[in-house]
């Protein structure tokens, strides 16, 4: 059996994936301008960012 995967999403694929880039971009905004951090994927690992992140060693016990 052959899976063939296609490297392109289809148009209504596409539509959706541009909401969700939408709505994440304008979460992010919103916690920006809230002053609050938010949590992000980065290097396979979660990853706390914004100016009132905790910091790593306040996260331990």
């Amino acid at each position: 059996m052959n899976i063939v995967k296609e490297a392109v999403p289809s148009p209504e694929g596409q539509r959706q994936l541009e909401s969700l880039r939408r709505a994440v971009d304008q979460a992010l905004e919103r916690k920006r301008r809230l002053g609050q951090y938010a949590v992000i994927w980065r290097n396979g690992k979660p990853a706390r960012e914004g100016a009132d992140a905790p910091d790593q060693a306040s996260r331990q016990r």
